[in-house]
């Protein structure tokens, strides 16, 4: 597992807000030990879609991104696509969720969960 503790465009940045929200859920499920996992599956109207769901287990090729003391993992498939976005949080009119912020996205849908490269 690999560590970045700091901005490289070779990474993943996590936002404060983001890393706020994640650490507000965590408290809200009682269990310390679950994680942000940040993916990315084929299909949405772009080609791609965004996945965040929580985990406990860390993969042995899972990439680790830590901010605030909250903890992204990124499963290998899916980190060349994601190198060089940044992970934020939202609330708008369409809700609060979390989104990505991704450089390497040619197109987006206009839900913004989906993309294409």
């Amino acid at each position: 597992m690999s560590v970045a503790q700091s901005f490289n465009p070779a990474t993943i940045n996590l936002s404060a807000r983001a890393a706020q929200k994640v650490r507000e859920l965590v408290t809200e499920e009682e269990n310390e030990e679950l994680k942000l996992r940040v993916f990315i599956t084929g299909g949405g109207c772009s080609g791609f879609q965004y996945g965040f769901t929580f985990d406990e287990l860390v993969a042995d090729d899972d990439t680790a991104i830590e901010r605030d003391g909250v903890t992204v993992l990124v499963d290998p498939m899916s980190f060349p696509y994601l190198a060089g976005s940044e992970v934020d949080y939202t609330e708008g009119l369409e809700g609060s969720r979390f989104i990505v912020n991704n450089p390497n996205a040619t197109a987006t849908c206009g839900c913004g969960s989906s993309f294409s490269i």
